[in-house]
């Protein structure tokens, strides 16, 4: 795990997980509040209170094969997400404030179990992708992979 101190506010940084592409979910340690940042090239990045937020939204990140949020306002969907899928869609709206399990069970009206089943699929389906990925070499950024080279 790599660290960093931001100096000026004495912030922690370590890396939480570690995806391909140069995504990455960031623990960030100020005294006794932790938060968790997920980090991707061309992402703004978003922060969360709770590190199992943050792998979720990493999840919906692979599962569409990276969205933009940018302009699509407060309590917006961006359009990736929207036409990705009702378990998609439930895992992405599940990173947002305030909404919680039993919240998605109402909005969606399935029973919580299948709101945990609909997040565990988007799970399982971006360890997939990523898996595929490193099989086919897509594990690193490519732009870092010709400044190497």
């Amino acid at each position: 795990m790599s660290q960093q101190v931001d100096q000026a506010a004495d912030t922690q940084e370590t890396v939480y997980e570690e995806y391909i592409m140069g995504v990455r979910v960031v623990e960030l340690t100020d005294g006794d509040d932790t938060r968790y940042r997920f980090d991707a090239p061309d992402h703004c990045g978003e922060t969360f209170d709770d590190s199992e937020v943050a792998t979720l939204y990493a999840a919906v990140y692979f599962d569409v094969n990276g969205f933009v949020e940018a302009d699509t306002g407060e309590r917006g969907v961006p359009p990736a997400i929207v036409s990705a899928g009702r378990d998609t869609m439930a895992a992405y709206m599940r990173t947002l404030p305030g909404a919680d399990t039993e919240w998605l069970s109402c909005y969606f009206a399935e029973r919580p179990e299948k709101i945990r089943r609909l997040l565990r699929n988007v799970r399982a389906r971006a360890e997939k992708i990523q898996r595929k990925a490193v099989e086919h070499g897509i594990e690193d950024d490519p732009d870092e992979s010709q400044a190497e080279g």
